[in-house]
């Protein structure tokens, strides 16, 4: 039989868990929700969602206390909320995927013929889903630091380990994106790195091709008390395979959730301490 996904039905496209951590979990790719008018337009590919950044929710569930986490229930196939809304590419001379997607990440069409979004159903998604995602993490940020005086965005990701089509090669473990250390403070940069190093079972890269997304770019204003870092991980490190259904593997995932669970307390220590301050 072939496989379908099931789709979320959220009562927003967007999911706000408000804590006081100085740390903001942004979720832009875990959503798997699409609207009936967008869904019908997919084709048999398209309607996989194979390009979903799966169970980061669960993931991540529970690792830090009182953080704050804002997530998009909306899948990227309705417009891709790490994107920049005006349409311009995050990786020129690179291959990717637009604001709203015609491809996936195989290159191949998700629409079927003459389905495809124009300009005007583009403006419409942006101002229904990627508008109100970024004006409630927005708002979260600035919540966030007006408590503590720096509010740190910590971007989940992850992504199928070989996609020919985006990257050369099998893609590392722990994919760390500070847009070569503008978006953050240095410690921060370094003590993830460290965290990440210190994994015997897995493999990290720092700014290679995940430089951080948009979400990272934009957000990331050190200067500004906000700071931002993207983590992409490969997907083998906790599903069972990266292939259809793309269950979660709670063991691979036991396995991971310590070292993920460390950098998110280290980076509210950094804060907590005034580490960023000096």
């Amino acid at each position: 039989m072939p496989y379908t996904s099931t789709f979320e039905t959220p009562m927003s496209p967007v999911s706000v868990t408000n804590g006081n951590s100085p740390v903001v979990l942004g979720m832009p790719h875990t959503g798997t929700w699409l609207p009936e008018k967008i869904l019908t337009k997919l084709n048999a590919n398209g309607k996989k969602l194979a390009d979903t950044d799966w169970h980061i929710d669960l993931l991540y569930a529970d690792l830090l206390p009182d953080v704050t986490i804002v997530k998009a229930n909306f899948h990227r196939y309705a417009i891709d909320a790490n994107r920049d809304p005006s349409g311009v590419s995050l990786y020129p001379g690179q291959n990717t995927t637009g604001l709203c997607p015609l491809t996936d990440f195989d290159n191949q069409p998700i629409y079927q013929d003459g389905c495809a979004p124009d300009e005007a159903e583009i403006e419409k998604r942006r101002l229904d889903f990627h508008a109100p995602y970024h004006t409630a993490l927005q708002a979260e940020l600035e919540r966030v630091r007006n408590i503590h005086g720096t509010a740190i965005l910590y971007d989940c990701h992850s992504i199928r380990s070989t996609i020919p089509f985006l990257f050369d090669e099998q893609l590392p473990d722990f994919n760390i994106g500070t847009n070569n250390g503008e978006t953050c403070n240095k410690v921060i940069e370094k003590n993830v790195w460290d965290i990440c190093n210190s994994a015997p079972e897995y493999s990290t890269v720092l700014n290679a091709r995940f430089k951080g997304g948009w979400t990272t770019r934009h957000y990331g204003q050190p200067h500004n008390n906000i700071h931002a870092i993207q983590m992409e991980l490969a997907q083998r490190t906790h599903l069972e395979e990266e292939s259809p259904p793309f269950d979660y593997d709670a063991k691979k995932a036991a396995t991971l959730r310590p070292y993920l669970k460390s950098i998110l307390v280290k980076l509210t220590e950094l804060v907590e301490t005034k580490q960023l301050q000096r």
